[in-house]
């Protein structure tokens, strides 16, 4: 006999929390771990299955690898079975160099983890530091008091009345379509002029392999080892290539890309197995939003995205929940001007770089220089990141005593209301529950 799944109420532990997270992939989980663990009441919401996949080139640069050295989750991934990169080579048309990766403490390689993997360990880690997870729930609406101040969200359920739960501040990590963008009119600060689509398969390597990058003129791939013995291969061309080359299917002219860059990468994509799925980005030009408004701010995606090629999406994901997260902590009006001016001056850096190699206008003789640029950018960026703190409560100047009570988020244009007061009357889009 059959039965209709029923859609059953969210279990929350509270009303109200100091913040909810829109958003539970890399961004999302790790601005609600890095909350939890200073203390926070946090509540993260995704639409999606808890563990499920998502397209991903799953390579981590340096940026990423030394936070997520710093936060305890390293090791960890690296028992999971994710193999360690000790070398990167670059394949400039017939030409190899290979670069080996400087060995640290807090860097000992890369790593490029399945979604699968990371995601899930990214939100465990936060599940025990107090975080609550909604998965396979979507937030409709955001709602705000009568200044126009982000009050809290309003989850969607089939056949119920939406529940409405209120926070301090509402983070978006909910990806290119943010609905906390959206619903908050964040301004596009800046719009990048490129565009490159990609298409991602997997297939078996030998162990122990590095990350392989390969240029021609007007084409690009890469092979990346992940988890399982397997390598994620990309194909990538401009858009508009594209459009002309893959409208009848992926599978040949991926083939095709991948064999014109190298007969050796076409013979490893080959090794899938016949029924293996691919998965297509036809892209998008880069963007940086606006990063906090009164109640809410935008991590990941939502508040930053740039071209895959440079697979610094993760890097940028994590570095940005780490600011985030020091920002909501202080509450200070200063702390979240800080935050967004240090996210702007990488952000903006990072799509130039990567648009210069997305833009496909480079020749084999001088992309080695826009990948040593984007390099440099990299480095900037590590050495800011070492020498950052933690995100930690404040103290009490008083030895042995708890840390001060945390305080609201200063980037709201009024005292927050008693829970039910009259000025939650109306949501971010105007329209009256």
């Amino acid at each position: 006999m059959t039965t209709t799944p029923i859609s059953l109420p969210p279990v929350l532990k509270r009303g109200h929390y100091d913040a909810i997270v829109v958003g539970a992939r890399c961004a999302g989980a790790s601005t609600a771990l890095l909350l939890a663990r200073a203390g926070l009441k946090v509540l993260a919401i995704d639409r999606r299955s808890y563990g499920s996949d998502t397209l991903s080139t799953h390579a981590l640069m340096r940026p990423a690898v030394l936070q997520l050295s710093r936060w305890g989750l390293l090791e960890p991934l690296l028992k999971a079975g994710t193999p360690l990169i000790e070398a990167t080579t670059f394949h400039y048309g017939d030409e190899e160099i290979t670069i080996p990766l400087n060995a640290g403490p807090d860097l000992p390689g890369l790593i490029a983890p399945r979604r699968t993997v990371l995601d899930r360990m990214l939100v465990d880690a936060a599940r025990k530091a107090g975080a609550e997870f909604l998965h396979d729930m979507a937030v409709g609406d955001l709602f705000a008091d009568t200044r126009g101040r982000v009050r809290g969200v309003e989850i969607r359920r089939a056949g119920r009345a939406a529940l409405r739960v209120s926070a301090d501040i509402v983070v978006g990590a909910d990806g290119i379509g943010s609905l906390v963008a959206k619903c908050c009119d964040a301004q596009v600060l800046r719009s990048g002029t490129v565009s490159a689509a990609h298409v991602y398969g997997y297939a078996p390597v030998e162990p122990r392999g590095g990350y392989h990058w390969y240029f021609r003129d007007g084409i690009a791939g890469s092979l990346i080892p992940t988890n399982d013995g397997l390598a994620c291969i990309v194909a990538s061309v401009p858009t508009w290539l594209f459009d002309q080359r893959f409208r009848l299917g992926h599978g040949r002219a991926r083939m095709e890309v991948l064999g014109a860059l190298s007969p050796a990468l076409a013979e490893q994509a080959s090794r899938a197995p016949k029924d293996v799925r691919l998965q297509a980005f036809r892209g998008v030009p880069g963007y940086i939003r606006q990063a906090h408004g009164p109640g809410w701010a935008l991590v990941g995606d939502a508040g930053f995205f740039r071209d895959p090629i440079t697979s610094h999406g993760i890097s940028d994901a994590l570095r940005d929940a780490a600011g985030l997260a020091h920002a909501v902590i202080d509450g200070s009006a200063a702390a979240f001007a800080a935050w967004q001016q240090e996210r702007d001056l990488f952000a903006n850096q990072i799509l130039d770089t990567t648009d210069a190699v997305a833009g496909f206008d480079w020749t084999l003789a001088d992309i080695g220089e826009r990948h040593r640029r984007f390099s440099a950018v990299m480095k900037a960026e590590v050495q800011a990141l070492a020498g950052q703190p933690m995100p930690v409560r404040r103290a009490s100047s008083a030895a042995g005593r708890q840390p001060t009570t945390y305080r609201p988020p200063a980037n709201q244009d009024e005292p927050q209301a008693p829970a039910g007061a009259s000025n939650l009357h109306r949501n971010r889009t105007g329209a009256r529950p």
